[in-house]
């Protein structure tokens, strides 16, 4: 397993956690976003579950923004970033 870094955005911070086998991405979890409100709730219940598929299926940072979650998405892809330079796999 290995932590990116969390990405402070204007809703709060968003932190990835990569599982990584054999260089590859196995899974990847947000183990950190923001949930204080309603609408963070509703937002992240499905711009996270996206975001964490994306991530597997891409194998790198370059996922798409979810529509409607553009400052998580973003915080996601830089938290993500810092977890793939932490596991040497690049970008």
């Amino acid at each position: 397993m290995v932590n990116g870094s969390p990405a402070d955005t204007e809703f709060g911070p968003v932190q990835v956690q990569l599982n990584v086998s054999s260089g590859r991405i196995v899974s990847a979890t947000a183990i950190n976003y923001p949930q204080e409100s309603g609408h963070d709730l509703r937002i992240n219940s499905y711009a996270i579950p996206v975001l964490q598929q994306e991530t597997v299926s891409a194998q790198n940072a370059q996922i798409d923004t979810v529509s409607g979650a553009t400052v998580t998405s973003n915080g996601y892809r830089q938290s993500l970033q810092s977890a793939l330079d932490a596991a040497h796999l690049g970008s």
